[in-house]
């Protein structure tokens, strides 16, 4: 099993690496801004409960008439294709990680089919609530800046943040990150609004993890904020490169988005999320992606009256 789940880290091509500056990165886009999002500051449980529901509608009431999707049987997925374990395109050339066969396994308790489409993480949010996509699968943090744009399927994963460094260089985690640090992040993530507005650091924004990754390696910024997931998926032997800290984020937890004002869209996923919970699923493929994880005790997916199976 753990062969199986580790065979991304060899399969997963890295980008050509490109220098770019501090004004030309980020495709002209604005950084996050408002009240600052400290994805570190820890587990916030009323949070968490304030954003998961009670219980959800059973399967066999669920309407597929009533779900708004693109094209009728077929959830139309906006997902990445570079950043494994969670998402991205094997060498097959399928649409595959841990968020995106969750997915499927929930998509097949509703009885509907799914076709994957690759984009950006930083349009994927505005493209999901233009209705070009019917939700996003992309290990999305849901922050409630975010909530005022999409609208959020239940949890089904936690996350972890991390600091990629040279091997040998000055920085050795987060306290090292300071204004004169060269800071790689992919625009419109978590970690660009935690750089951006709570170390107050301006960041170098990347389109995507490969090309962040990249420009680490070849020296054009000194550190790489990252999901700890991704950061696993890039950081090979030989890179010349080390995960220097990595710290667990349950303040929010990752859910699916979907259009704000598409609630049976909602409701339906959360129906095939507590039913791949209840069936043992969701503990598998937890499993099969992430062998040496342990989930946190703060934390669990789901509706509230869900209960994951004891192994």
């Amino acid at each position: 099993m753990k062969n199986k789940a580790m065979k991304w880290l060899t399969t997963v091509p890295v980008a050509i690496a490109v220098a770019v500056s501090l004004a030309a990165c980020g495709g002209g886009a604005a950084a996050p801004s408002g009240t600052p999002t400290d994805a570190l500051a820890g587990s916030d449980q009323t949070s968490l409960d304030k954003y998961t529901t009670a219980d959800v509608t059973p399967l066999d009431q669920i309407d597929k008439s009533q779900l708004g999707l693109l094209s009728e049987g077929t959830l139309t997925v906006g997902t990445l294709s570079d950043a494994p374990p969670n998402i991205f395109i094997d060498e097959s050339g399928k649409f595959t990680g841990y968020d995106n066969e969750l997915l499927r396994a929930i998509a097949a308790k509703l009885d509907l089919e799914v076709e994957f489409k690759s984009t950006g993480f930083a349009s994927l949010l505005s493209q999901v609530q233009n209705k070009q996509f019917d939700l996003g699968s992309s290990s999305i943090s849901t922050t409630d800046a975010r909530r005022k744009t999409v609208g959020f399927t239940n949890g089904y994963d936690f996350g972890y943040m991390a600091v990629v460094a040279k091997e040998d260089d000055k920085v050795k985690g987060f306290k090292d990150l300071t204004k004169d640090t060269r800071i790689a992040v992919v625009q419109g993530t978590v970690q660009d609004d935690y750089v951006t507005n709570t170390l107050q650091i301006e960041p170098v924004r990347f389109e995507d993890y490969n090309t962040a990754y990249a420009n680490l390696k070849n020296g054009q910024v000194d550190a790489w904020v990252a999901p700890s997931q991704q950061a696993t998926g890039q950081v090979k032997e030989g890179d010349g490169t080390v995960i220097a800290e990595s710290v667990v984020n349950t303040q929010n937890f990752t859910a699916y988005a979907v259009n704000s004002d598409n609630q049976a869209l909602v409701d339906a996923l959360n129906s095939g999320l507590d039913a791949v919970i209840a069936d043992g699923t969701w503990s598998k493929l937890t499993k099969e992606w992430y062998p040496d994880r342990e989930t946190p005790d703060t934390w669990s997916p789901g509706s509230k009256a869900v209960i994951v199976p004891k192994s």
